[in-house]
């Protein structure tokens, strides 16, 4: 019993190691990936897949959109698909793009697709634009009118994309500048905004005829005016401001003349009051020289009593107007 025991016990262990080791190999070698390639039709070696396991390369991601594209009739490698993955690109997206553009009767090869793709653009949405375009709607791009009439107009930009220029090409937003740019420079050379709202279709075909699309990944089908709308009167508004900026200056200079003649009244009031000073001074002297002028016998007593009665006979005639004009102001 204990031979039979021991002899059970080893085969279990050995089945079971047997499984564990079964288990890890399935999972390192994808065996039924391998038997649906081969039931798709694309003959893969089993030691391929185990040297993508070693190159830390999934092999579902590349297996998979390997059998789309043999279904599809597409002659691409797996070596193509797997240098692609480990460059960082998505294989399932380029080959769905290579698959749409051969649907839609596009020349695109796997370089230019894959370079697309690392470039950074979804390559499988280009392609579905060069079949079916896409509009891309400005917001209101407001310009000016020779009248300063502010006019507002939006457009629609109806695009396809360039497969020959995604790699290096700008994007949608360089589009919608250079058209924004065109509206604006459309607007400014017209007479007047009556020109804009009655033919709007002149913007468009005065942009659209600019070539706008140089340089860009798309190619420009139409630009239609959507919408247009009347904004401010800035020539209004520019002159209003520059007749109030007029009226600051002439203030200004008025106020620098007020300052100019309030500046020489005081001096014409200083210099009246030095001489009233010196006037005073020169009265204060006239007492002594007229003593001198006693002593020296220069005048009479007679001469000088005349002056006194002369000097008193004038105040008597300043008080009596004093006294008359203030009666006047009382009444």
């Amino acid at each position: 019993m204990d031979v039979i025991s021991n002899g059970t016990i080893f085969m279990i262990a050995i089945i079971v190691v047997a499984l564990i080791f079964l288990g890890i190999l399935l999972s390192f070698v994808p065996v039924m990936l391998w038997i649906s390639a081969l039931a798709a039709g694309v003959r893969i070696s089993i030691f391929t897949l185990i040297g993508m396991r070693l190159r830390r390369v999934t092999p579902s991601r590349v297996v998979n959109p390997l059998i789309k594209a043999h279904k599809a009739g597409l002659g691409v490698t797996i070596n193509q698909l797997e240098s692609h993955y480990l460059a960082g690109g998505n294989v399932d997206r380029v080959v769905n793009a290579l698959i749409a553009a051969h649907r839609a009767n596009i020349e695109l090869s796997f370089e230019r697709c894959a370079a697309i793709d690392l470039a950074g653009r979804d390559v499988l949405e280009a392609v579905q634009m060069s079949v079916n375009p896409k509009v891309i709607e400005t917001p209101f791009i407001a310009g000016v009118a020779m009248n300063g009439i502010e006019v507002k107009a939006k457009a629609r930009i109806t695009v396809r994309a360039n497969i020959e220029r995604l790699v290096g090409g700008a994007g949608e937003d360089t589009v919608v500048a250079r058209v924004g740019e065109g509206v604006i420079s459309t607007i400014g050379s017209s007479p007047s905004h009556t020109n804009v709202l009655e033919n709007p279709e002149l913007i468009s075909q005065t942009v659209l005829a600019k070539g706008l699309d140089a340089g860009t990944a798309f190619e420009i089908l139409s630009i239609d005016i959507a919408d247009v709308d009347l904004g401010r009167n800035i020539g209004a508004e520019l002159q209003t401001e520059q007749a109030e900026a007029d009226k600051k200056i002439a203030q200004a200079k008025a106020e620098e003349r007020r300052a100019m003649a309030v500046a020489s009244e005081q001096e014409m009031k200083a210099k009246v009051e030095e001489m009233r000073a010196k006037v005073v001074e020169a009265e204060a002297e006239v007492p002594l020289a007229m003593a001198e002028a006693l002593k020296s016998g220069n005048i009479s007593v007679m001469e000088y009593m005349n002056y006194k009665n002369i000097s008193a006979d004038t105040d008597m005639r300043d008080s009596i107007g004093k006294m008359t004009d203030d009666k006047k102001d009382d009444q």
